[in-house]
């Protein structure tokens, strides 16, 4: 059997029709869906905001009438009000008058198999200063609302509002709208007598969050953990820094960790600058994070009465529920690492390619662990052209091993003269020599793009696969109890299965190099997979089982070309034939050849004064 230009067309007009197919159909739905929603959540935003000012107005005529204590309510009994919608169950505190903890109902910790508590720790907390009158202040987080009353509405959202008096000053209420089926809720701040409670109309609104252990590994799940930020029309992020100063308008702040955040947002005026404080805690023991602290500020209209609408989002870190509050909160989804910084290539190639193949494999297939290998399948599928190019090439390579042999035994293994000799020789036979690095550089994008989107799919988060109970987490198959440098204290088994395939990828490559005697050629094949398994063994399971199959599908490609498609003896003619072609030299050809001879030269030079 021969693949020849035909088949290779073939090959890639097949891979092409299957992901135009994939491509146009899931881009149509996407549009239909995106038009509608947008039409959907700009009407609602507007009915909020508008329904946020309004009630604003009306309570601040209720209750500028209501302020009867003459005494700022500094202490009092913490109570909680529960309001629960179907993915979220929220405990409200009047200290504050804020969430407390936040609970998805869809989603379990991995290490009590409860389900996932957000803004649970002490430290967290929302708080802004407030004059109090008699040049006194006071933080809001310290103060005791009333006990709301929780209300039902027509759409089956649910609202309720605290209120806090202060004395000779105004009233403060904070309202909270909680969707139907959604992580994010409205919160709206609304002051009577904001003029005397806000210095020049400055509201500076301080946000702590400390994120707690969810995954079974803390020290990768710390690595994993962002603060992500709005800032003049732009997405950026701090992973590293302690500390980030905010000197443009700001649209909102999200604390991330690797598959779920806390998200703050300016639903109407954005903050005009803040900054953000990040610590990331260093011991792995403990089962801290980090601690955030955000500051923003931004300004209201003078006047006695105000209202500033702001929403939060506690929830997953999804793409697709990300990416459907897009018309309200622009590049919310880039929350989601799909490839950032010097990997940014990458995130067309998930958006585009990974996402909706594999999207649409694990739509049919029960095994998210089949879906990935079928995912695998697609994109050699889609890369098999330029792959059987290399192949085609290394076959060349081999089939001109004798006549290079000839020319070490002609030139006594002098390296460099036989350098010079073999170029001649690749040049003659029509052989390119570098054919056999387009699979590895190919590899590249394609594994960084693989590795940001399996490092960030929540949907294999807690998936068993074969021995594996976590697609998102490395498989330990042996654990010990103390740290290796670069191992860590486990030894995970799809990592050795990629580190194995990789080797015999490398053994098989080196019996098709023709040139034997080059020390970095010669040992490779044990280098390269050493260096995998300490790159691999911390890595996610779907990942690693990825590269599994990767490689085992080129082995049997390698075999199955080798000995089955490329017919050795035509190489040969067609080796023939081009050495009867007139050959020029590329402008590379002739500097690589100078460079070799004059090598070969200061060798000789160099043999001589000896």
């Amino acid at each position: 059997m021969n693949m020849d230009r035909n088949t290779v067309i073939g090959f890639v007009l097949l891979a092409l029709l299957l992901f135009g197919y994939l491509f146009i159909s899931t881009k149509n739905s996407h549009e239909l869906q995106a038009k509608k929603q947008k039409e959907a959540d700009s009407t609602a935003l507007v009915k909020r905001v508008r329904d946020s000012i309004a009630q604003a107005n009306d309570t601040t005529a209720k209750l500028t009438t209501a302020v009867d204590s003459n005494q700022l309510p500094t202490r009092g009994v913490e109570e909680l009000t529960v309001v629960e919608n179907e993915v979220v169950k929220i405990s409200f505190t009047n200290k504050g008058g804020q969430p407390k903890t936040v609970e998805l109902k869809s989603y379990k910790s991995l290490l009590d198999g409860k389900p996932v508590v957000l803004n649970s720790q002490a430290f967290d907390k929302f708080s802004y200063r407030i004059n109090t009158g008699n040049n006194n202040s006071a933080e809001i987080a310290d103060l005791y609302f009333s006990k709301p009353q929780v209300v039902k509405n027509a759409d089956n959202s649910q609202t309720l509002t605290f209120q806090l008096p202060v004395p000779g000053q105004g009233t403060v209420a904070h309202q909270f709208t909680i969707r139907p089926n959604d992580y994010l809720i409205d919160w709206g701040v609304q002051m009577a007598g904001a003029d005397k409670m806000l210095t020049g109309g400055s509201f500076n609104l301080v946000w702590q969050q400390q994120p707690s252990q969810h995954e079974t590994d803390v020290k990768y799940e710390r690595t994993q953990t962002t603060v992500g930020y709005y800032e003049d029309n732009e997405f950026d992020y701090v992973q590293t820094k302690s500390a980030k100063a905010l000197e443009k308008p700001v649209q909102w702040v999200s604390v991330s960790q690797q598959f779920f955040n806390t998200t703050l947002i300016a639903a109407k005026e954005k903050f005009t600058s803040g900054d953000i404080k990040f610590i990331k805690n260093a011991e792995d023991t403990t089962t801290k994070i980090a601690e955030v602290t955000t500051t923003l500020h931004t300004k209201v209209p003078l006047g006695a009465n105000a209202a500033l609408p702001l929403q939060l989002y506690f929830g997953p870190n999804d793409y697709g529920i990300l990416r459907k509050h897009k018309n309200e909160i622009p590049e919310m989804d880039k929350i989601v690492n799909l490839g950032r910084d010097m990997y940014a290539f990458v995130r067309p190639i998930n958006k585009y390619i990974v996402m909706p193949v594999f999207g649409f494999f694990k739509s049919f297939v029960g095994s998210l662990g089949i879906a990935i290998l079928l995912l695998t399948l697609f994109i050699r599928l889609l890369t098999s052209p330029l792959v059987y190019t290399s192949y085609l090439s290394g076959a060349k390579m081999k089939a001109l091993r004798p006549e290079i042999d000839k020319l070490k035994e002609k030139y006594n293994n002098d390296q460099q003269q036989v350098g010079v000799e073999q170029m001649k020789l690749f040049r003659e036979a029509g052989v390119n020599p570098l054919g056999g690095c387009i699979p590895a550089l190919l590899q590249i994008p394609i594994f960084f793009a693989l590795y940001s989107f399996f490092n960030s799919n929540i949907d294999l988060r807690g998936v068993n696969f074969l021995w594996a109970d976590n697609l998102a987490a490395y498989d330990a198959v042996l654990r010990w109890g103390f740290h290796l440098p670069g191992l860590g204290n486990h030894l995970s088994l799809f990592t050795i299965t990629a580190v194995l395939t990789s080797f015999l990828i490398s053994i098989y490559n080196m019996n098709m190099t023709p040139d034997q005697n080059n020390p970095a050629l010669k040992y490779m094949p044990y280098i390269f997979p050493f260096i995998l398994l300490f790159v691999f063994n911390g890595l996610p399971a779907a990942l690693t089982w990825y590269y599994t199959v990767s490689n085992l599908i080129t082995l049997i490609l390698q075999f199955v070309i080798q000995n089955y498609i490329i017919d050795h003896d035509k190489i040969l003619a067609k080796i023939d034939e081009n050495r009867k072609k007139p050959k020029g030299k590329s402008k590379w050809q002739e500097r690589l050849e100078q460079m070799q001879a004059a090598q070969a030269e200061a060798q000789k030079a160099r043999g001589g004064k000896k």
